[in-house]
Order: C-alpha cells, then structure tokens, then sequence
C-alpha cells in the first residue's frame, strides 16, 4: 500500500509529465504548421510577376497577394514622402523613405521605396534623393503596412515619423489608399553591400520567415523535461528505496 505522501508525489509527478509531454508536442505541431507556412512562402517568391490590376484592393484579398511580386505603374506624390525612423537594414540605423504611388485608377498605394542612414549628428537632417517626375513603372512585392514601433507621440505628424497608419494617413492626405504597402525592388542586385543605388537607397529586404527552429527547440526542452520527471521518479521512488531495502533487510544483517 502506498502512503498518502508517495500517493502525492506520484499524482504530482503524473501531472508534471503529462503537461510538459503536451507542451512538446504542442510545440512540435507548431513546428509542423509554420513548416507548411514556409513552404507557402517560398511557393509565392517563385511566382510569376503580378499586373498591375491584380494589386488587392481590400484586406480580404490581401492574404492571398502577401509577398508576391508585381509590376506598378503610376505617378510619385513626393509632397507626402514620409521617413519612418528608427528602422534598421543590415544592421544600421535609419530611415525607411515611403512615398504614395498614384494609380492609374485613382487610388494610391504607399511604397517603401528603401532605407537611407541616418545623420548621427542631427536625427532631423534627412538627404532626400530626389524622385522622378511623370509616370513611373516599378517592380515591387505586396507586404502588409509598415511595421509599427512603439511610438511616444501616437499623433505625430510632419515627414519624420516613428509609425504610419494607413487609415489615419489617407484622412490626412485625402489619398484613396490601397490597405497595404509595398516594398520597391531593384531591376537587378547590388553587387556588394555598400554599393547604393541610382537613388541613394537600400533596398535589402529580408523575406518573411517562419522561425520554424525555435518550435523544436522548445519542444526539446519540453519533452526533456517530462522524460527527466519521470526519471527522477523511478530512481527516488523505486529504485532507490528497493535499493535501500535491499541493503538493510535482516539477511543482509545476517
């Protein structure tokens, strides 16, 4: 008969086993999932190029449009070219330049034309490059609205900005813009890091990743853990009082 102590710990064990074997595999099928997602993702970057009609126009087609390339044609409004700060590209500090692209149909669509350093001496002091008049034709990947930092002044406003919300941007400017932001893509790659482009911009952009290697590494631990449960259980419970049993019996004593 087990007494009521070992009846708790062997409860307290069980439980502790149970939970983190749940975890690990909770873990693993997360694993599974983003997997599946990665693969979705690199299936879009070998896609062909989209036309320009094919550029969602409401958040419900945006999820299946999310990081394909397309082909825009339109006109830069360079009066309400916004610096998003404290944004980093390899590892540097600066500014992502984004500028609204008329469409043809009247609608504008706001395009993270690249990354430009910033002045250490004077955070205000941007070297806009200069954009060109008239129509334009860009090749770009459709990606959700720039990502938003932590902002100490939620209502700043001006060219240099810590967010952008698309919404509050299009009542400001009277612009109908498409719910969503494209990141402007070189015709061909830069040879080395620290060759820039015609316009002084950077344009390295990382492709979305699942982050699939973290799941298994928590699952490990996880796992591990419900396997060192049971372990120390059998030795402490089992083994060793078997052991100890065995040592002290009166044969032994004999």
């Amino acid at each position: 008969m087990l007494s009521k102590a070992r009846w708790v710990v062997l409860v307290a064990a069980v439980l502790t086993a149970g939970v983190t074997a749940r975890l690990g595999v909770w873990q693993l099928d997360r694993a599974a999932q983003k997997t599946a997602l990665q693969a979705s993702l690199d299936a879009r970057r070998d896609l062909p190029e989209l036309s320009p009609p094919e550029l969602p126009g409401d958040a419900q087609t945006l999820a299946s449009s999310l990081h394909r390339r397309i082909r825009l044609q339109g006109v830069w409004l360079p009066e309400h070219t916004v610096y998003l700060e404290n944004r980093q590209m390899q590892g540097r500090p600066g500014f992502f330049a984004v500028t609204p692209l008329a469409l043809p149909d009247g609608t504008a669509v706001l395009v993270q034309r690249g990354w430009l350093p910033r002045d250490l001496r004077d955070r205000t002091r941007v070297q806009a490059p200069a954009l060109p008049t008239g129509g334009v034709q860009l090749s770009a990947r459709i990606a959700p609205p720039p990502a938003r930092l932590y902002d100490f002044d939620a209502a700043a406003e001006g060219p240099i900005r810590q967010n952008l919300d698309v919404s509050a941007f299009a009542l400001e400017t009277r612009l109908k813009l498409r719910p969503l932001s494209v990141l402007e893509l070189d015709e061909a790659p830069v040879v080395t890091r620290q060759a820039p482009n015609p316009d002084r911009l950077l344009r390295d952009w990382p492709f979305p990743a699942a982050d699939v290697h973290k799941h298994y590494g928590y699952a490990f631990q996880w796992l591990a853990l419900s396997a060192l449960t049971i372990a120390l259980y059998v030795w402490f419970q089992i083994l060793r009082p078997r052991r100890l049993a065995a040592r002290f019996s009166p044969r032994n004593e004999a």
